[in-house]
């Protein structure tokens, strides 16, 4: 148990080192603001399409971290070291997914409270967003685990983690920018769960090939 809060010690603190949460929610906020100037000023059609372009947004800025989620270590040598000591890679992997949420989803939903406010947004839509992104965002984490250790060692790893992340992210983006439908956010409760459950595996996996 103490291994494991160390870990997610270690991998929360890398995240908010750097400024890389701050950098995070920077370019959350960037990319919302665009909207607003690209569309114009009804703050009709800003409050139906701010779900949508909240969500957009979010997958976007998710891509920022991936590069340093993973090649880092797998190039220093250090999943060898955890290797040696039996530890289960699928197990860090999934810890691994635990402290990148904590250092991405939490700025990330404070940041979401000011593009709401953007938008617009009525406080029960900017609760049902909320709540979306609280459903959908351990998915995303751990798609960008997955994804970090898919690509890391390749060159242009950023580019290929948008081409690897993006389609894979599809249906967290349709269920969670329904906004509303409580169905739509069972299926997205569901489909972050298959994504936490299965991308340790696929983390593992991918990491072990670089490795061997």
């Amino acid at each position: 148990m103490n291994g494991a809060l160390t870990l997610i010690a270690r991998d929360v603190r890398r995240g908010y080192a750097g400024g890389g949460a701050a950098l995070v929610c920077g370019f959350f906020l960037l990319a919302v603001v665009l909207f607003p100037f690209a569309i114009g000023p009804d703050r009709a059609i800003l409050a139906r399409i701010g779900p949508g372009a909240i969500w957009v947004a979010a997958l976007l800025a998710a891509l920022l971290p991936v590069e340093r989620l993973v090649a880092p270590d797998a190039e220093s040598g250090w999943f060898d070291q955890i290797r040696v000591h039996g530890l289960s890679l699928a197990l860090v992997m999934a810890l691994r997914i635990v402290a990148h949420w904590l250092a991405f989803a939490p700025p990330l939903m404070v940041a979401a409270l000011v593009a709401g406010g953007l938008f617009g947004l009525d406080a029960r839509v900017l609760a049902l967003v909320e709540l979306a992104l609280l459903l959908g965002t351990p998915g995303l984490a751990a798609l960008a685990v997955a994804t970090g250790a898919l690509t890391a060692g390749l060159r242009g790893a950023g580019g290929i983690a948008g081409l690897v992340l993006l389609p894979l992210a599809l249906p967290l983006l349709i269920f969670g920018a329904g906004g509303g439908d409580f169905g739509g956010l069972k299926l997205l409760a569901s489909v972050s769960l298959l994504l936490v459950a299965g991308a340790p595996w696929i983390a593992a996996a991918a990491i072990r090939s670089v490795r061997d």
